[in-house]
């Protein structure tokens, strides 16, 4: 399915998928039902047959996928998976509707063996993940009551290495940004009015340069104000593990920026970011055009963490452009989407829960990390549920999420639907 929700062509698509998941989980045997939200439905499906006297398990993932441009880049269609070297090829192999899929098949597999089941079980899958998770956020604050739980369990992340068991106790959180300067009405002649003319595309890069200073800090005033460091004490509770080496040769990386006097592993979980994810202006196509252009445009994401606020930091962003754009120059800003970071109880149940899964699969110690990534709507489903957060997942770094040619290991796959297993098995067994 093309469940690409952030793009309007792939609505159609999307539901189909949405429908696919509720006749699934229904033939297996839960109580599955599609939630619909102003964007893309809800999956809920549910066995509290166990009753209220029991601890209730809600399990999170998504339905939906990035989008695959550039398409060229990709060495088989994204959307007819393809098996290369043990791996399956396709947009949503990992991110995340294969680690969806080694769930339910997990929890397949528990219906089939037992009769009935000891604890209630309910299974909530958005399709906006990728894209705000605006309808999802509408529904969790209508649907307190159905998600009221004792444990939550996040299958939407990954392990720091190959063999390398970790329980992810925090992500951070994100806020997303268009941008358009406009300095005329129209694109102009570059002999004619080149030397006169403000260019759109100076004027952004510009005010984008100044966003950062000379060692790579960012520089929007008050960004760091409500950042909440680790103690030393508090970092010994995590694995901050990243090799610089393996990063380097997977992806040809050839220059880092890791936040001055963090290591790069406490900078990709622990320290905020602001990244230009996509810039644009003038002419790209094939061979020359000498034109002076209208507009520049630029997509901004900012990665948070505890306790930033995304619309504070949209509102000093904002202010910060503006001060550094040349006088006449329009700035239009759109914010797309924010949420805040999280972070989980590393002594609840649902954790130890989950590392021991892990162990008894894997034969290693399980440690724990904080994630990178952000997943929108944790912060407020956790509140809405009541329930105790733990994030798990066998992603890889390496796995090419967001980008052409994603994938995920048919090992993984098995020792994903085994760690599920366990650890369904372990609130089974009680």
């Amino acid at each position: 399915f093309k469940s690409i929700a952030t793009d309007p062509q792939y609505d159609e698509d999307t539901k189909k998928c949405a429908a696919f998941l509720v006749s699934y989980l229904n033939e297996i045997g839960l109580e599955a039902m599609s939630w619909e939200t102003s964007k893309q439905p809800v999956i809920f499906a549910k066995n509290t047959a166990a009753g209220k006297d029991c601890p209730t398990l809600l399990i999170y993932q998504h339905y939906d996928v990035q989008p695959v441009d550039p398409l060229d880049l990709w060495e088989s269609d994204p959307f007819k998976p393809t098996i290369r070297e043990g791996k399956v090829y396709a947009r949503g192999a990992q991110d995340n509707k294969g680690q969806c899929f080694y769930t339910i098949t997990a929890l397949k597999a528990l219906l089939e063996e037992s009769k009935s089941l000891n604890f209630n079980l309910k299974l909530f899958i958005e399709g906006e993940e990728e894209s705000g998770s605006t309808g999802t956020l509408e529904i969790i604050k209508q649907k307190k009551e159905e998600l009221r739980s004792d444990y939550l369990l996040v299958v939407d992340c990954g392990i720091p290495g190959p063999d390398i068991p970790a329980i992810t106790l925090g992500m951070r959180g994100i806020l997303t940004m268009d941008l358009e300067v406009r300095t005329a009405d129209s694109d102009m002649h570059s002999g004619s009015m080149g030397g006169v003319a403000y260019n759109p595309i100076r004027a952004l890069s510009h005010a984008l340069a100044k966003c950062w200073d000379e060692n790579g800090k960012i520089a929007i005033p008050h960004f760091y104000d409500e950042v909440q460091d680790l103690s030393p004490e508090e970092k010994k509770a995590f694995d901050f593990i990243m090799d610089e080496k393996m990063v380097r040769k997977e992806f040809g990386l050839k220059a880092l920026c890791p936040d001055p006097g963090y290591l790069i592993g406490e900078s990709v979980s622990i320290r905020p970011t602001l990244e230009i994810n996509g810039i644009n202006g003038g002419y790209t196509g094939e061979g020359f055009k000498t034109v002076l252009p209208a507009v520049a445009t630029a997509k901004i994401s900012c990665r948070l963490v505890p306790d930033q606020d995304p619309e504070k930091v949209f509102a000093n962003f904002k202010k910060h452009l503006e001060n550094h754009l040349p006088e006449g120059a329009a700035l239009t800003i759109v914010k797309e989407h924010g949420s805040s970071a999280f972070r989980c109880n590393v002594h609840s149940l649902i954790a130890k829960r989950a590392a021991k899964a892990y162990e008894e699969v894997m034969g290693k110690p399980c440690k724990s990390i904080l994630g990178g990534g952000s997943i929108p709507i944790i912060g407020e489903l956790a509140q809405a549920s009541g329930a105790d957060v733990v994030a798990m997942g066998y992603g890889l770094d390496s796995d090419h999420i967001h980008a052409p040619n994603e994938h995920f290991g048919l090992d993984r796959f098995e020792q994903g639907f085994l760690t599920i297993g366990n650890l369904l098995k372990q609130f089974h067994v009680g």
